[in-house]
């Protein structure tokens, strides 16, 4: 059977709410939904919405989404990160978050990681998180239009949305369907991703949506033990890229060790390293 026939059965199983309506910075509707259920408030009100977009896979996107998420929350805000990237999932993993979200009469509750970050995706929803997604483009806006509007977000000062590489029909969906405030462009340090990338900022250009930057991840390697930086990549092209744009690197990220393997873990949030004081500028940026 097509896989769109499957997608119309889980989507009617899990995410068919009665009522529900997910409320953006600019609109306001009171719900019935039980405190305990959302914490301090009803009013599903989430004050500034950011995309995390680049044109290319294996930079490191959700890997820059989840450290931004983390600062934020660390510096007392209240966040919450929707996982667009509903064929190649990774901010469960990211965040070692398993939980299934949970049903309720008007929606859909979202799970929290352990720092208290709120959290939706895709692989949350699959029996096995290694089943891949066979659905066609207009299957998978249909689930983005109803992770943005049957999920109880509840009161956030700031929701991330993690985009998959490209400019197909789930980051047009996104940026069409959410009221997105502002996106971050994040690249790596060679011409070829840095061409690539051109597109999506070229993409948010035509449809008018701010960028906030660019974030340069694995940019260099600090030699253990001394101070000199390595390039494994080469000399890094995303400053005339982010010039040639107009637009300003907010930050340039290492390659760090202690990083991956709290990734690999699922511990993220754990992370106290050279990252994260570089990590609080692109956090400002979005402010």
């Amino acid at each position: 059977m097509p896989a769109e026939f499957f997608a119309g059965l889980f989507l009617k199983k899990l995410i068919e709410p009665k009522g529900a309506f997910i409320v953006g910075h600019d609109k306001k509707k009171r719900m019935d939904i039980p405190e305990d259920k959302v914490g301090n408030g009803i009013t599903n009100n989430i004050l500034k919405i950011v995309g995390v977009m680049s044109g290319k896979g294996g930079v490191g996107k959700s890997s820059v989404t989840a450290l931004t998420a983390i600062e934020l929350k660390r510096q007392g805000y209240r966040v919450g990160v929707l996982d667009a990237d509903l064929t190649g999932p990774s901010i469960p993993s990211i965040f070692g978050v398993t939980a299934i979200p949970e049903k309720i009469e008007i929606g859909i509750l979202p799970v929290k990681t352990k720092s208290n970050i709120i959290m939706m995706s895709m692989n949350l929803l699959l029996e096995n998180p290694e089943d891949p997604v066979l659905w066609r483009g207009p299957v998978l806006s249909t689930v983005i239009k109803q992770f943005w509007d049957d999920v109880i977000w509840a009161d956030l000062d700031y929701l991330l949305i993690d985009l998959p590489p490209g400019t197909g029909d789930i980051p047009l969906t996104v940026l069409q369907v959410i009221p997105v405030d502002e996106v971050l462009v994040v690249t790596g340090p060679q011409d070829a991703t840095n061409l690539i990338v051109r597109k999506s900022i070229k993409m948010l250009e035509k449809l008018q949506i701010p960028i906030a930057g660019v974030v340069e991840n694995m940019a260099y390697m600090q030699c253990e033990g001394c101070s000199e930086r390595i390039e494994p990549f080469g000399e890094s092209y995303a400053e005339a890229m982010a010039f040639e744009s107009g637009l300003n690197v907010l930050a340039s990220l290492a390659i760090d060790p202690k990083l991956i393997s709290l990734i690999n873990q699922g511990q993220t949030e754990e992370y106290q390293g050279m990252n994260m004081e570089l990590i609080k500028e692109v956090a400002e940026a979005i402010k």
